[in-house]
């Protein structure tokens, strides 16, 4: 199915469970906004993200978005490829199957287009398919799950998932402040993700610079029902807890209900990503959890930008170099009740 999403792109969807709903225009890398424009003019560097070049056509893929940040990825990749009168965004069916993804990346090499933006449900599972898109001279912008070889991708954007850890444990070591004795507990995610294990590690890292450890570790599975499952787990086995970090914001909420459930509030709470509830959560002040780490929703929208300029043979505006690089690792600030203002517009709805 063809159609026209108002004036500005144009984009096929492909599978009856393809991306609806609302846009998520804030969060989005905003051409508006020298401060934060991330791109330039096909003609170049240093130029407006709203100067027309040729007419590219990028597709797009990425898992079934079976939670809120990933719905906020995909609709945020779509409204960022709205700002471009020069942008056909083709959008294949959310899928965790990755069989079927490296068929809509066979499907997206067979039309010929001009780019490809994809999050692998596996990045190691998509990285052949990749490197066909690749060698059949169609560039491939690798969003936040990295593919096991850099010959299959053109640009990789990622979050920075060791970074998270490291931001959780400097702000947890700062409240306690000196207070080695304290316990420290984790609800991570899916252990045998990658992004989990440089979650973890980050944090272990940055405790032991105050001479803090994890006490008390739980993971789940980045769902509510995981999270609340294995919070009342790790909190029957500690009578006392005084700071604890969760991964994930959806998972969160499940974890926010065990905390409730069992009356449970001699503890500070941390939590991940920077899902909307959480960061008003933060600000109203009326839970355990004062704190959240971004995990930027925006990385795919970042990727269709980063798509186009290397479609059109642009440049990101403000660096002295030209073309776009490589890899590009984002922020991982921490969100707490005297910034949380400065951060809502980038919150995404669990």
């Amino acid at each position: 199915m063809t159609g026209t999403r108002g004036k500005h792109s144009r984009w096929v969807t492909y599978g009856a469970a393809a991306i609806a709903g609302a846009l998520l225009v804030a969060g989005c890398t905003s051409n508006e906004d020298p401060d934060t424009d991330a791109s330039a003019s096909a003609n170049g560097g240093g130029g407006e993200t709203t100067t027309s070049g040729e007419t590219v056509v990028i597709g797009f893929s990425g898992p079934a978005a079976d939670h809120g940040w990933l719905g906020a990825i995909n609709s945020a990749a779509i409204a960022k490829a709205e700002e471009f009168d020069d942008v056909e965004l083709r959008v294949a069916e959310g899928t965790d199957d990755a069989n079927l993804q490296i068929s809509q990346v066979e499907t997206f090499i067979n039309e010929g287009v001009d780019a490809i933006v994809l999050l692998p449900t596996d990045g190691a599972a998509l990285t052949e398919a990749a490197i066909k898109a690749m060698e059949a001279g169609i560039p491939v912008i690798n969003v936040d799950r990295e593919f096991s070889s850099t010959e299959a991708a053109r640009s990789t954007i990622l979050g920075d998932n060791y970074g998270m850890g490291v931001s959780a444990g400097t702000y947890i070591c700062e409240k306690l402040d000196g207070q080695t004795d304290a316990v420290v507990a984790e609800v991570a995610g899916i252990d045998s993700l990658p992004l989990t294990q440089d979650r973890s590690q980050g944090f272990a890292d940055a405790l032991a610079e105050c001479g803090l450890d994890v006490d008390a570790r739980v993971a789940a599975d980045f769902t509510i029902a995981g999270g609340q499952e294995v919070t009342e787990q790790l909190l029957s086995a500690n009578p006392q807890i005084d700071a604890l970090w969760n991964h994930d914001d959806d998972q969160g909420i499940g974890v926010l209900a065990a905390i409730d459930e069992a009356g449970r509030d001699e503890f500070f709470m941390v939590g991940g990503a920077g899902s909307l509830n959480a960061m008003n959560s933060i600000k109203a002040g009326d839970t355990v959890l004062e704190a959240t780490v971004i995990y930027p929703s925006t990385q795919a929208a970042d990727g269709i930008a980063l798509a186009r300029l290397i479609a059109q043979g642009g440049s990101m505006a403000d660096l002295a170099s030209a073309g776009v690089p490589h890899r590009i690792v984002l922020d991982a600030p921490v969100v707490t009740a005297e910034n949380v203002d400065d951060y809502l517009h980038l919150g995404f709805e669990s």
